[in-house]
């Protein structure tokens, strides 16, 4: 039976974590959580800790001190691996990512290398962020996508299932970015690489409780690293008309975005 792990990076989420667990078990009990806790003042780590007797499928983690969400999952995913997970999930501890969606995900990855879960496939949909907020998050996805010409509608999400022949072939020893810019990262060397690529729509809430870890300094990476590997520049002229006027016919219709199995 394939093993699917969800890794679950954290850093002061006391108040989210435990009730986390509870229901991704409670819907799916046969996966696998990893928790990788990058040393939380607050005792995220020890609320794990104390849950492991009862859940025999919960792992942790502990790093020595707070390095970023990219350093923690290349953390998680390299645990996973080693555990032998077949299926490896990426998601957030906070909520923003309803459990629930995993089982849509996990489908998905049946014929897909990469799955990920779309806040704006087939329109907008996010709750509890201000129009500030929603508005760097699709000129991000924009931006990515004109200057990298990849065929996804959310390049930033953090919701995500991966195969396990992706992360074999990919070389995390070359991913230090964080934030935004990690995932675009890891998106760029997964189509690079050839892998098979689709997103399923999900609902992305706003924290309840806790801080947001976003900050100047994750937007700022990820700009520069969108230009660090942008597509030839005549690439990006050639197809950034067509693209703003079919853009859905453009994912539909690329090699990458078709299953891996006919």
């Amino acid at each position: 039976m394939a093993l699917a792990m969800v890794v679950v990076p954290t850093y002061n989420e006391r108040d989210n974590i435990e009730k986390l667990i509870r229901t991704i078990f409670g819907q799916y009990p046969d996966f696998h959580i990893a928790v990788i806790d990058d040393n939380s003042p607050d005792g995220t780590g020890q609320v794990v800790e104390g849950l492991r007797s009862e859940f025999p499928n919960l792992h942790i983690h502990h790093r020595a001190k707070k390095e970023g969400l990219g350093p923690a999952y290349v953390a998680g995913f390299r645990y996973a691996m080693s555990c032998g997970a077949d299926f490896i999930f990426e998601m957030d501890a906070d909520f923003s990512h309803d459990p629930a969606s995993l089982g849509d995900l996990l489908k998905a990855a049946q014929h897909y290398d990469l799955v990920i879960g779309s806040r704006y496939l087939d329109g907008i949909r996010v709750e509890g962020w201000p129009f500030r907020r929603l508005l760097l998050s699709k000129f991000a996805n924009i931006y990515t996508a004109a200057l990298l010409v990849l065929p996804v509608w959310d390049l930033t999400a953090g919701f995500r299932c991966y195969r396990r022949e992706v992360l074999e072939q990919i070389d995390l020893d070359r991913v230090h970015s964080d934030g935004y810019a990690f995932q675009i990262e890891m998106l760029y060397y997964t189509m690079k690489a050839g892998f098979h690529v689709t997103e399923v729509p999900i609902l992305f809430r706003e924290r309840v409780h806790g801080e947001s870890k976003i900050s100047r300094h994750v937007v700022r990476e990820a700009f520069w690293l969108v230009l660090k590997f942008h597509a030839p520049i005549m690439t990006i002229l050639r197809h950034l008309h067509y693209i703003a006027d079919n853009y859905g016919e453009f994912v539909r219709n690329h090699p990458a975005t078709q299953p891996r199995h006919a």
